[in-house]
């Protein structure tokens, strides 16, 4: 019976040093992991702001920033029109994506008889998984032309307005709108399936009804993992290229709905290929102020994610 007892404790201590040994190797492991993430991110900040940063004393910040004027066979580099279009182009399609996005993910995970839900979900997933230069191709095929009908019947008797036959940024915006809808649907779905179910029971048990119950207390409760739903869309919308560039035309124009427009991604993409000097340069340019713009833009995000779930908390 002693020996017995030497052997079980024995064991016992031999299985706690094995599992301290694996929690250290572990977090050595997440260690690396992290400062590896860390480590990139620092060596694609310093990359860009030494490729991009040229091109702001050879041209002048003021007039690479804010000229309107994109003609670099003149040696013009101005690219406001482009940073608004980037600007106005991905609000507008959050602003459409979004709520769809958002609605849709209510109605599968609250709302949705089963089997509809079965033909509904896969449906979704499918659409996460089309590339995007297919987005691009139906848009070129099946958005452009509807776009150059309207686009005439509004503009015909208009001296002033240039044609583009329907390559314009209401078709980029639509395309980019359609695009967000996966990444909203399905984090916001979950965001909403994680609500525990004390919740909609204790609104039930107060009067609520279902509908007050989503509104009122599931979409609040579930506000964090929405937001974070908006913050990928984001990054989905202002950094596609491939899609957008077969549907907006890739011309420097002011962004009107029917303006052939040029985004800072399609720009970059369009004229890397044949670029030297300080095109090539501007073109960095533009890569630098894209990549500051999506890091403005999740510290913005992450801020109010960060104070949302501090609410929540009090």
């Amino acid at each position: 019976m002693p020996g017995k007892m030497k052997k079980s404790a024995f064991s016992i201590i031999g299985t706690s040093k094995t599992k301290s040994l694996v929690e250290r190797t572990m977090k050595i492991v997440f260690f690396v992991c992290g400062s590896v993430a860390v480590l990139a991110v620092g060596a694609i900040s310093v990359y860009m702001i030494i490729s991009g940063a040229p091109i702001f004393s050879k041209v002048g910040f003021r007039e690479f920033l804010f000229s309107p004027v994109w003609d670099p066979n003149a040696g013009k580099f101005g690219i406001l029109n482009i940073i608004l279009t980037s600007l106005i182009g991905t609000f507008l399609a959050v602003l459409i994506g979004v709520p769809i996005g958002v609605l849709t993910a209510v109605f599968l995970a609250e709302l949705a008889p089963k089997p509809l839900y079965r033909i509904v979900r896969p449906a979704v997933e499918l659409l996460a998984g089309i590339p995007s230069v297919i987005y691009g191709f139906l848009g070129l095929i099946v958005l452009v032309p509807v776009i150059a009908d309207i686009e005439l019947a509004v503009f015909k008797n208009s001296a002033t307005h240039q044609f583009t036959g329907g390559a314009s940024l209401l078709a980029a915006v639509i395309v980019l709108a359609i695009m967000i809808l996966p990444t909203v649907i399905n984090v916001s779905e979950s965001s909403l399936r994680a609500v525990p179910a004390e919740y909609r029971d204790a609104s039930f048990g107060v009067g609520a009804t279902h509908i007050q119950t989503i509104f009122k207390v599931l979409i609040p409760t579930a506000k964090s993992g929405i937001l974070t739903s908006i913050v990928l869309g984001i990054g989905r919308a202002i950094g596609e290229a491939m899609a957008i560039i077969l549907v907006a035309g890739n011309v420097a124009n002011f962004p009107l709905p029917f303006n052939s427009v040029k985004f800072l991604t399609t720009g970059i993409v369009s004229d890397m290929n044949y670029a030297s000097g300080v095109h090539r340069e501007a073109l960095f340019g533009m890569g630098l102020v894209l990549f500051v713009f999506v890091m403005v833009v999740n510290i913005i995000l992450n801020l109010l994610l960060k104070n949302g779930g501090e609410r929540v908390d009090k």
